[in-house]
């Protein structure tokens, strides 16, 4: 090589260094870097890596000297706190709409924003209870395609498809595409769902993003914005048990004082809440009535009914009777 061009690579090897060889117990001596860069080709004075340093001291990177032995050299602080890795980690880890495959390619990617020795830490295993991830590879460039037709304003197509009791693939609608106005992407029940506007249904609906099958952009402009100016994306994941789709309703319900836990972390800390004795408490919440939520409801037993409306409360005694039937 010649001489000019390593000079110009000599730093960027000693910040490649800093980022991947060091951190607050694991320093690099003068000898060392010397060492590291004879091994790339590059001879160096000990003048010229000390302005390399101070160089990359005001390019942004903390680069500390430790006096006490063993002395050295070394970044005091990455981009991420090991901490805040390990948590990415375990939820990419702990992720059912990534598949394994994906997930080995982020974790190496989140591994790389550390030094060697800490990216060792992040390769563990998150154990989840029954953790199925997703089959559908496509799901992770759905989503950016579902992101640019939301900012480009345009509906996008796609086909939508449910598994059969053969574990195929069977498409809904035999195969006819799907036209929808996108607006909100949201992350409910451990899936990942596109919430849009279906305009021949002049609807708000809701797909499983891992359940679509070639996503395209189309030059046409998106409908139904009325629908979204207001549109609570957090709380419509909250009142759609399931994501199942139903009417939504405004519902009292009473629950025992062992369930306001439950409660809260279905409903949120904001739910309309008063006590009605001193074993009891009643909420009101806007819920979309379907299965899955008296699916919910009854799972929670006696500590738990609902007041009103005397509708639901009729439809809720015909899911019971039906489910009762078949034993």
């Amino acid at each position: 090589m010649a001489k000019s061009y390593n000079q110009k690579m000599k730093i960027l090897y000693l910040m490649q260094a800093f980022l991947e060889r060091t951190d607050e117990s694991h320093v690099l001596s003068m000898q060392e870097i010397l060492k590291m860069l004879e091994g790339h080709g590059i001879q160096a004075e000990r003048k010229s890596i000390y302005d390399d340093i101070e160089t990359l001291r005001v390019y942004g990177l903390d680069i500390v000297f430790r006096k006490e032995s063993p002395s050295g050299y070394y970044l005091a602080s990455h981009s991420f706190e090991l901490p805040e890795l390990k948590l990415l980690v375990d939820a990419v880890q702990a992720s059912k709409f990534i598949t394994e495959r994906k997930s080995a390619e982020l974790i190496k990617k989140l591994e790389g924003l550390t030094s060697r020795y800490e990216a060792q830490q992040l390769q563990r295993q998150v154990f989840v209870a029954n953790r199925i991830k997703t089959m559908n590879e496509s799901i992770y460039y759905n989503v950016d395609k579902i992101h640019g037709g939301i900012l480009n304003d345009v509906k996008i197509t796609f086909q939508y498809f449910e598994w059969t009791v053969e574990k195929q693939m069977h498409l809904k609608k035999s195969g006819e595409e799907y036209c929808i106005s996108p607006w909100a992407l949201t992350w409910a029940d451990e899936n990942y769902y596109l919430i849009g506007y279906d305009e021949d249904a002049d609807m708000v609906k809701h797909y499983r993003v891992d359940k679509m099958l070639s996503i395209e952009l189309t030059e046409e402009k998106r409908v139904g914005q009325e629908h979204f100016e207001h549109f609570d994306t957090a709380n419509f994941a909250k009142k759609t048990f399931g994501m199942f789709g139903g009417e939504e309703q405004d519902l009292r319900l009473e629950f025992e004082n062992r369930f306001i836990g439950v409660v809260i972390d279905r409903f949120g800390k904001d739910v309309a809440l008063r006590k009605k004795d001193e074993s009891h408490f009643l909420v009101r919440v806007k819920v979309v009535v379907s299965p899955q939520f008296f699916g919910w409801l009854s799972g929670l037993g006696m500590g738990a009914k609902i007041v009103a409306p005397e509708k639901v409360q009729q439809e809720y005694r015909r899911f019971l009777q039906e489910l009762l039937g078949q034993y």
